[in-house]
């Protein structure tokens, strides 16, 4: 056997006490995407991937391992991990919403959706509800400027916002959440 299937076999089982057999398929699709010398390509998806099925948390020890599967440097899994919002480098609720407060967000309403937000959440930003079921967080950019403002909310996009409407997706996540823990649909 080969040096490198040995390092990826190792990796494997590393990456294996993390997330279950489908995930890394799912990264090994990602992998096939690429030249066989590109793996590296992959460590956006890889990341993402790993996170998803890590209670939308990415520890140290996550990224390690999938840099080891990838064949990459620790170092950069972590530059990848540390420059994007979209990895969650600190557990995070069950539902996460990332406010944009650049520019065009700020112009035209921002400040006024974040308090709302920190309001009836009882949270600051880049804080966790007490039930955990809410994470707030202050991003850049999401490139949705033309329906400033916005937030992203479980990978879902809302524009336009006004407090009013920020208040009716919050309804709407609790009373889906209160269903949910009373085992209603």
């Amino acid at each position: 056997m080969s040096e490198t299937s040995t390092l990826a076999e190792t990796a494997q089982k590393s990456l294996a006490d993390f997330i279950p057999a489908d995930a890394i398929a799912a990264i090994d699709v990602c992998v096939a995407k690429y030249p066989a010398d590109r793996k590296r390509s992959a460590i956006m998806s890889g990341l993402m991937i790993a996170q998803e099925h890590n209670n939308n948390y990415l520890p140290e020890e996550l990224m390690d391992a999938v840099a080891e599967y990838l064949e990459i440097s620790h170092i950069a899994a972590y530059e990848v991990a540390t420059f994007y919002t979209m990895y969650n480098l600190e557990p995070v609720g069950e539902h996460v919403i990332n406010v944009c407060t650049n520019i065009s967000c700020m112009l035209r309403g921002s400040k006024e959706i974040v308090e709302t937000l920190t309001k009836r959440l009882n949270v600051k930003l880049g804080e966790t509800t007490e039930d955990n079921k809410i994470t707030l967080r202050e991003v850049e950019c999401q490139g949705a400027c033309a329906g400033a403002p916005m937030c992203e909310i479980d990978k879902t996009f809302h524009e336009n916002l006004t407090p009013e409407k920020i208040e009716s997706i919050v309804d709407g996540i609790l009373s889906k959440q209160a269903r949910s823990n009373k085992g209603e649909a």
